[in-house]
């Protein structure tokens, strides 16, 4: 096994109403701020051979990220269209092709997926195959990011969200995410159903409330940072690779991937590293997940 991380999901544009644009995608942006924070990281996506392509690829450059094979195709790049309102959260129009021969990903030490990557097909039938195939040893982490009107009907992504639940390791979603799953269940009852059905670590994000978490039958319970908001873009992404590097950070990813035991003080540190990562982003335009020196300067002073 070598530390290489795997990441498997859309890589597409996003397109701010005004005139901006930024690369985007959310495996994409979790690919860029694992990469950011010192992490061998590849990424299995789809890129077209346009400008928005091109864009993507420098971004992608910049932060030290691989592609895996059959990332760059010909035609068009999926683009996204986001809308921030007044009080700086985004919403999404969506133009994508998803369809990516399934990853090898023999041996990684982490392989993440998610959101319409993993939801939307025929890519999603891909990413199962490739999460199915790592391999005993490889932590598998999963982060729904529901895009509704892109995935699918509800019984279809309920039953792929079941089923990758039962392959990986860690699960996060949004508050946002739940209700769409569950409209009629509370966000605890959401995440125990998660654990039910195999992964040991499910967190969901609640905006400026935090975050809650149960990892093998523990509940924990953190507050946000406080931040003055730019706009939420990548906020949970950033979440996401935030949880991720402390994990790999601590060693804590090897307990989780061999089935041990999890130190309260190690799932604390987690979410607290994922909280600050958020925070750094959501402070700034755009999905721009912090550097290894900055959080760590962020983590510090957080702590004095």
């Amino acid at each position: 096994m070598t530390d290489q991380i795997q990441v498997i999901g859309e890589a597409l544009v996003d397109v701010v109403e005004g005139g901006e644009t930024h690369p985007g995608g959310s495996p994409m942006n979790i690919a860029v701020g694992l990469a950011r924070l010192g992490h061998p990281t590849t990424l299995h996506a789809r890129i077209g051979a346009d400008a928005y392509g091109d864009l993507i690829r420098a971004h992608l450059d910049e932060a030290g990220v691989t592609l895996g094979p059959g990332t760059l195709v010909t035609g068009s790049t999926s683009t996204a269209i986001a809308r921030v309102d007044a009080d700086g959260k985004a919403s999404y129009e969506f133009d994508i092709d998803w369809d990516i021969p399934a990853p090898d990903a023999t041996g990684a030490r982490l392989v993440h997926t998610g959101s319409i990557g993993a939801l939307r097909e025929p890519g999603a039938s891909a990413v199962r195959a490739a999460l199915g195939s790592a391999g005993g040893g490889t932590l598998l982490t999963l982060d729904p990011n529901i895009r509704p009107d892109v995935i699918g009907t509800r019984d279809e992504v309920l039953c792929r969200v079941a089923d990758l639940a039962a392959l990986c390791h860690v699960v996060k979603l949004s508050d946002e995410d739940a209700a769409w799953l569950a409209p009629d269940a509370t966000l605890e009852e959401v995440l125990a159903d998660l654990a039910a059905h195999g992964a040991r670590f499910v967190v969901a994000t609640r905006g400026s409330e935090g975050c809650l978490a149960l990892v093998d039958g523990s509940w924990f319970s953190l507050p946000a940072r406080p931040v003055v908001v730019a706009d939420t873009i990548g906020a949970g992404d950033a979440f996401m690779s935030g949880l991720l590097h402390a994990l790999l950070r601590d060693g804590t990813d090897r307990l989780l991937a061999v089935g041990e035991p999890l130190p309260d003080d190690a799932v604390r540190a987690a979410l607290e590293t994922a909280l600050t990562s958020a925070a750094l982003t959501v402070a700034r335009a755009g999905a721009n997940p912090p550097a290894s020196a900055e959080l760590d300067e962020a983590l510090r002073a957080s702590r004095e």
